[in-house]
């Protein structure tokens, strides 16, 4: 009966000759890879959880006294997004575990996203002909980091409605078209009539998802039509990709880390706890929390708010607040375009146009490589200046001082990351004159468990070339597709097997 089944569908979709490409289709098998597995599985639980907040969720201003299941709140006016938030919380059996795993899936979403683009980065994995992928990536990234605020700004609570606020100042400052823009979105001077948050709602569960899930699509379809990227080493070229196949071995491996990654984020949400509303009460305009930070991907934007001097330009009958315009709107557009172009920008400065499926080491692109460790320097900068208020009452010392500081240390801390990052890679790379060592020592495993070091003189070609193979099955996967290759264990090299049927 099954086997009927199949072969109807197949006579009428044609399935058999695609799908039997896509499971012979080669994974390599280097860690780094399993970072954007990450942020899609995330992006499963997000979707999950999400469903299930949603059922419970009301997102509406409307004032209503409070009654729940939380007493010491009973008796305040809240609104019917925050009274529904709590009572996800404390009345609906599981509701605090999926509420906080969502929140934690958000982060670690956007973290692998962060961490899988600085990967790609460092290896030059975004070159010819995988430009559009980099670019899809950028936008995934930007459209997690405004997804996250809304769903973070959804229960009106304290902290919640202080960010509202500041987005609604940075709308503001946007010349010319700012207080249309301002009033449009929130529907008159903040906090509105109420009507941002069904609008928010509407963009948080279902528009901003749904392009979501369609760039995730198209940058699997991208990853399946062209070649993966490899690390060089013995066996592989530009023309193969040296891995495991889709099926058996990759789909067993991914499915147990869809649940690994699942187990983590149910662990984080049931032990630990993150954005408490209940501690920080209702939003009202004219209160303000203390010690509190926006979540980690929105660190950097507030750290350059927080730095940045009290400058403003008046002219031609306009008010410019340049205090929240340059941090806050230009600063921001400037990053995420510099992020879409540089693909190009560096293909144009090296004038290389040539197809790259090896990754690079990073030491082996000290320039690169120190523009990377300089641009991850000045963010963490940013990101750490989000906290000034707390550094100061920690360290006992004044809140300007603390704002100085971080205002030299932007540009100090990532001219001296660079430059340091420059001279290691020079020193590793063995560049004469430079350093004693010719090139990193290598650290490699026998078939019998024990560890050694082999110091690697720099040649021509790969440095690791002539490491031993190690005793795991590897697949290659190349322009002849009558055969893969396979090792055949420690020590016997790698012989030529027939590709299953």
């Amino acid at each position: 009966m099954i086997d009927e089944g199949l072969r109807w569908m197949d006579d009428r979709l044609g399935i058999s000759k695609g799908g039997r490409s896509f499971l012979d289709k080669i994974f390599p098998d280097h860690w780094s890879f399993l970072l954007g597995e990450i942020a899609l599985y995330s992006f499963v639980v997000l979707v999950a959880t999400g469903i299930f907040l949603t059922l419970y969720f009301v997102p509406s201003a409307q004032q209503i006294v409070y009654h729940g299941a939380y007493a010491p709140l009973r008796g305040t006016k809240v609104s019917e997004a925050y009274a529904s938030t709590l009572n996800i919380s404390f009345g609906v059996r599981s509701g605090l575990v999926i509420r906080q795993m969502h929140h934690w899936a958000a982060d670690v979403f956007l973290g692998a996203i962060a961490v899988h683009m600085i990967r790609i980065f460092f290896t030059g994995a975004y070159r010819k002909p995988r430009e559009l992928n980099w670019i899809v990536g950028v936008t995934l990234l930007t459209l997690g980091i405004v997804n996250g605020f809304l769903g973070y700004s959804l229960p009106d609570d304290l902290i919640s409605g202080t960010g509202l606020r500041i987005a609604y100042s940075i709308i503001l400052s946007i010349p010319l078209v700012g207080s249309y823009l301002a009033f449009f979105l929130f529907g008159g001077a903040f906090p509105g009539n109420g009507s941002i948050i069904p609008r928010m709602f509407i963009l948080h569960v279902l528009i901003l998802p749904v392009i979501i899930g369609g760039l995730i699509a198209a940058h699997l379809g991208l990853l399946v039509r062209q070649k993966h990227t490899q690390f060089p080493g013995k066996g592989r070229t530009e023309d193969n990709v040296v891995g495991s196949p889709m099926f058996p071995t990759f789909m067993a491996k991914t499915t147990g880390f869809l649940f690994m990654v699942t187990g983590v984020l149910w662990a984080l949400g049931g032990l630990v706890q993150i954005n408490p509303i209940w501690q920080f009460g209702p939003y009202v305009p004219y209160k303000i929390s203390y010690a509190v930070q926006p979540d980690w991907y929105m660190g950097w934007l507030d750290g350059a708010l927080r730095i940045m001097p009290s400058w403003e330009f008046t002219g031609f009958g306009h008010t410019i607040p340049l205090e929240i315009f340059l941090p806050a709107v230009l600063f921001p557009g400037l990053t995420f375009g510099l992020f879409y172009a540089w693909p190009f920008i560096e293909a144009k400065l090296t004038h290389d146009r040539a197809v790259h499926h090896l990754l690079d080491r990073p030491r082996d692109r000290p320039k690169r490589t120190a523009i990377g460790a300089a641009a991850l320097a000045f963010y963490f900068v940013l990101f750490c200046a989000s906290s000034t208020d707390v550094l100061a009452n920690f360290f006992q010392v004044s809140l300007n001082i603390v704002l100085w500081s971080f205002r030299f240390l932007v540009f100090i801390v990532p001219i001296v990351a660079g430059l340091v990052t420059y001279r290691i890679c020079l020193d590793m790379a063995g560049v004469p004159g430079i350093g004693k060592r010719k090139r990193a020592l290598v650290v490699v495993r026998s078939a019998e468990g024990e560890y050694e070091t082999i110091p690697s003189e720099p040649r021509p070609g790969d440095e690791h070339e002539e490491l031993p193979p190690m005793p795991v099955p590897v697949a290659i996967e190349g322009e002849d597709d009558s055969e893969e290759l396979e090792t055949a264990g420690a020590g016997e090299g790698i012989r030529r097997v027939p590709r299953r049927p």
